[in-house]
């Protein structure tokens, strides 16, 4: 199996890896946020007050006690979610470019650039 042949979270996670080792401030400021949303859009909301009728003794507590399942995201999610993490860079890139800072325009292009990479 070659490294296309992997789902993009997988791929994105090596990439990671090879920046850290390389020092590539840019690739790991692109990947490590693009990695993090990821995670978040797999995060699920505990219910509001879901301890709040059990008596004190009853209430989990410890390590993973108030664990729930998290959602799992399909490969197209995926992609869209990092679609967008890209496009968010992008985005802010032009209006760093408004307001006359292209060093940090160019820098977000980068990253924009590193995070596309992943998806061909």
């Amino acid at each position: 199996m070659t490294s296309s042949d992997l789902p993009l979270r997988p791929r994105l996670r090596a990439a990671l890896t090879v920046a850290m080792k390389a020092r590539d401030k840019v690739a790991v400021d692109a990947l490590r946020p693009t990695l993090a949303a990821l995670d978040n859009a797999e995060a699920v909301e505990r219910p509001e007050g879901a301890d709040r009728n059990l008596a004190v003794e009853l209430i989990p507590i410890g390590a993973g006690a108030a664990e729930v399942a998290r959602r799992e995201l399909s490969e197209e999610q995926i992609v869209g979610i990092v679609r967008a993490e890209a496009a968010e860079r992008a985005e802010a890139a032009e209006a760093y470019d408004r307001a006359g800072r292209p060093d940090r325009a160019e820098r977000l292009r980068a990253e924009a650039a590193v995070i596309l990479a992943h998806l061909g």
